[in-house]
């Protein structure tokens, strides 16, 4: 097995906070997810993840004009620059301070940041090769409070900024000898959004208290004139002009001063705004705070969302309404508009919701939500095109692989959920929860067909099918018995008793009709199915049992305890065939308010959930730490070790405690920092309608809930506080040769293929196993001459084809010549296949779900040209491309 494994996805949260952007063309969102950066691909119904990641989480994302660089800021004011084209990190740069926003000029030379009470202007990386990408042209003071917003005018020449002081700023980005700074006030709340009008200096403003300002300037852009130098610096600036004539940028900074309330003879012969209009949102008697705003200056759409979640449409400078719609009861955190005003971009940090938004027809483009609390559970179906997940919040959602979108939502359960499955088909999954029920789900009608009682109230801590899916079983967390029905009929067929402790997990053997229950009571019972349900073994262990699973062939076992060892089991003979030692690997984080040591502390010192690999050579093992081990089962050896977040707006993240935060009257994580911010505690006054003395800040603690891995063999997934992750192989980065000699290079491979001799110049590009060359090779054979190489080809070289075969229906454009491939392969070595089925399962299971997936897309372009009447009577084919979720 390899281990070239890398981050590839996230999936299970799709906002977190921050403000959204589209890309230039209009087709993408690209959502702050955590310390991740996600781009939603609506036109090709796909989402990634860019590798990479900062150190706490987004606050701001500033894309440049040509969508070719993006500036990510995080809450700690640590900034990344970052090439969208390759997807990699160019620059890094501190702040040295929170910055509120940041935002690139029209004619992408400069960007501004709001930092404090301030405004910096550096000049744009990337127009040349430089050391320090990022150089500080001026200063811009003013505000007395935090500022919040920018907008630049269409020629780049001025900037507003909006602050919390109820007032808004105009300044010149170059000298200007008309305008320097100019403060607007007129409002009686912090300032959300100021935008310029197209091709002019007239501004909006936008408040917290839903009021809009309409301001209009007495001069057009064309009529700001360059403050003429005089005397010596005149002659100096001419001296510095000569020196640079490359055209280099001055890197001396400029910081300019503005006043609230100019002397009168600094205002003659200065531009001037003068307030038209003024309007109110709310109506009367009504207060709905204003979160977030948008402006389409070539369309006149301002978009603006509100805290109850409604959000309204109105066209400006006549401020007339074209529609008022609510996507939620949480508050609208961020809005965009793409490029060409159609689609409208809106996030939910509340709840974790993104929803674009086609307003001229009234429609969704993509709507998309995570579980509104930690998932929990984690189940791949057969073919590895689906994930399942099951959350604290009772919902239970499928996402697709591919795409990395949810496509279906079920919300049966009162409850959390406690586990998920997938039966042998692929088409059913079984969920336990908390609620008393076990509920099965039919993904060909997106219902709830089945749901599992038991005779008397308890809540079910794990769920388990067995091969044939014909049995469900559930284990109990307060009566320590395990519940067995029939998936046909939906009856209790036995109550197994026997435990003396909560049922920790289940898991049938892959095999043979066996089932493992391990509890606390520090024992893994084994249940013979064919045997009416009697105990054939009972495992003794030194510890409580966490996490029981089978190897995928069902010859061994491993049980995860308490005491941080995992040990592995021979179920037949019922004999310990070995142990790994985790307390080292397993390294946990001391949380803020710990009074104990993170060495010295018990909690965590344990793998909570196990997985054993495609192959059974290695297992998985996660728990309440921000690592995953990878452990080599026969070796009992740690093969690697995998970090999955750096996040530290993540409680215990950091081995040891921060001193700085720790003072003589106690530990500064204790006081809530972020009371009487916009989204805090307000306390509330008499007669003030605002604030809720309940809502508190708290960090979620990093945990690994659940792992599995997929069935092909070539990715797994964790769920985890972040979200689900999911690793795959990094096939551009291996170079991974099979019996390699110096005889075996390029040259000679097409040499043998300029002969015909095909058989061998196949095997001879399998041994140097370079994916271009192999496509070269096997493109080569001409397809009449398929099944004669094919029957040449050794039983060892025949697996290796068909893994290349899969993930080549991933990627080519030539469908039918490699199903002539794998036809040819499998009518011809099938029989020798099936006598180690259990080696070759992860590449036949490969095979099936890219096959699956063309077949699925096929099936939808037939459904297009039939008639209406035909139509209405075939079943939907799948869930590919349905981006909107459908709550069932």
């Amino acid at each position: 097995m390899k281990f070239a494994y890398r981050f590839s996805n996230l999936l299970g949260t799709v906002y977190r906070c921050g403000n959204l952007n589209f890309t230039c063309d209009g087709d993408s969102v690209i959502s702050p997810v955590g310390n991740r950066v996600t781009v939603f691909d609506l036109k090709n119904n796909r989402s990634n993840t860019l590798p990479l990641a900062t150190r706490y989480n987004v606050k701001c994302v500033g894309l440049s004009p040509d969508g070719r660089l993006a500036i990510i800021v995080d809450e700690g004011g640590d900034a990344l620059l970052v090439s969208l084209v390759c997807r990699s990190v160019l620059h890094q740069f501190h702040f040295k301070g929170s910055v509120h926003s940041v935002c690139f000029s029209p004619d992408g030379r400069k960007f501004v940041v709001t930092k404090g009470n301030l405004a910096q202007m550096y000049h744009a990386p990337g127009r040349k090769r430089e050391f320090n990408a990022f150089v500080l042209d001026k200063t811009y003071f003013g505000p007395y409070d935090e500022t919040t917003c920018i907008d630049w005018t269409d020629d780049s020449r001025c900037f507003a900024v909006g602050s919390k002081d109820m007032s808004t700023w105009v300044f010149g980005a170059e000298r200007w000898d008309n305008l320097i700074y100019y403060a607007l006030g007129g409002h009686k709340d912090a300032i959300v959004a100021c935008f310029f009008e197209s091709s002019s200096l007239d501004l909006y403003t936008l408040s917290q208290d839903g009021a809009l300002c309409v301001w209009q300037c007495d001069t057009p852009p064309e009529g700001l004139r360059l403050k003429a130098p005089t005397g010596w610096r005149a002659d100096l600036l001419q001296a510095a002009a000569e020196e640079k004539e490359d055209g280099e940028e001055g890197e001396e900074e400029t910081t300019v001063r503005g006043k609230a309330t100019p002397a009168a003879e600094e205002q003659q012969g200065k531009v001037r705004y003068s307030r038209l209009a003024k309007y109110f949102f709310n109506k009367e008697g009504d207060f709905n705070k204003l979160t977030a705003a948008a402006y389409h200056k070539k369309t006149h759409l301002l978009v603006t969302g509100f805290a109850s979640g409604i959000f309204h449409l109105h066209e400006l400078p006549e401020f007339n309404l074209i529609h008022s719609l609510s996507i939620s009861d949480q508050s609208i955190a961020s809005i965009a508009v793409n490029s060409s005003g159609d689609w409208l971009a809106f996030g939910c940090s509340g709840l974790g919701q993104l929803l674009v938004w086609e307003w001229q027809s009234e429609s969704c483009v993509l709507k998309q939500q995570g579980h509104f609390n930690s998932m929990v559970s984690l189940a791949y179906s057969p073919d590895g095109q689906y994930i399942v997940t099951g959350g604290d919040d009772g919902k239970v959602k499928v996402w697709n692989t591919l795409s990395g979108f949810c496509f279906i939502t079920f919300t049966e359960h009162s409850s959390g959920v406690t586990g998920v499955t997938f039966t042998a088909t692929g088409y059913v999954i079984v969920t336990s929860s908390m609620d008393g029920t076990v509920r099965a789900f039919d993904l060909h009608r997106y219902r709830n067909f089945r749901t599992f009682t038991s005779p008397r109230p308890t809540q079910f801590s794990c769920v388990a099918v067995d091969c044939s899916g014909e049995v469900v079983s559930a284990g109990a967390q307060d009566s320590f018995e395990v519940f067995i029905w029939s998936m046909q009929t939906g009856r209790l067929l036995d109550v197994l008793s026997g435990h003396e402790g909560p049922i920790s997990s289940l898991c049938f053997n892959p095999v043979k009709s066996v089932l493992a229950s391990a509890s606390w009571d520090k024992t893994v019972r084994l249940w013979d199915m064919a045997d009416s349900w009697r105990t054939t073994e009972t495992l003794g262990l030194t510890s409580d049992a966490l996490a029981v699973t089978f190897r995928p062939d069902g010859a061994e076992l491993a049980v995860a305890t308490l005491n941080s060892q995992i040990t592995f089991w021979d179920p037949e003979n019922a004999v310990q065939t070995g142990s790994i030692e985790g307390r080292h690997d397993l390294k946990t984080g001391r949380k803020e308010l710990d009074k104990v040591t993170a060495k010295h502390s018990a909690k965590g010192k344990a793998f909570t959930t196990l997985c054993y690999s495609a192959d059974g050579e290695s297992i998985l093992a996660g728990g309440m730490s921000k690592f995953v081990c990878i452990y080599h089962v026969k070796e009992q050896i740690l093969r690697k070790k995998f970090e999955i977040s750096c996040n530290l707006s993540l409680d215990a993240m950091e081995e040891f405690l921060n001193r700085r935060k720790m003072t003589e009257f106690g530990n500064l994580a204790l006081i809530d920092q972020d009371a009487g911010a916009e989204d805090g505690v307000a306390i509330p006054l008499p007669g003030v309608r605002k604030g809720d003395m309940s809502s508190r800040h708290f960090k979620p603690e990093i945990r690994v809930t659940s792992l599995r891995f997929s069935p092909t063999g070539h990715c797994w997934a964790a769920t985890t506080t972040e979200g689900l992750l999911v690793y795959s192989l990094d096939a551009q980065m291996l170079f991974d040769p099979f019996e390699l000699d110096a005889s075996i290079t390029p040259a000679r491979i097409r040499a043998a293929l300029r002969q015909q001799d095909f058989t061998r110049a196949i095997l001879m590009a399998f041994r140097l196993n370079e994916k271009k060359l192999l496509q070269e090779t096997l493109e080569s054979v001409p397809w009449d001459e398929v099944e004669v190489v094919s029957s040449s080809l050794p039983d060892l070289y025949v697996e290796k084809v068909l893994e290349f075969l899969a993930s080549s229906f991933e990627v080519s454009r030539h469908l039918e010549f490699y199903l002539i491939w794998t036809q040819k392969l499998l009518m011809v070595h099938g029989q020798k296949l099936k006598s180690r089925a259990g080696k070759v399962l992860p590449a036949v299971q490969f095979l099936q779900k890219s096959i699956q997936r063309h077949l699925d897309d096929i099936s939808k372009l037939t459904l297009t040209v039939l008639p209406q009447s035909a139509q209405q009577v075939v079943p939907e084919q799948g869930p590919e491309h349905m981006q909107e979720e459908v709550h069932i």
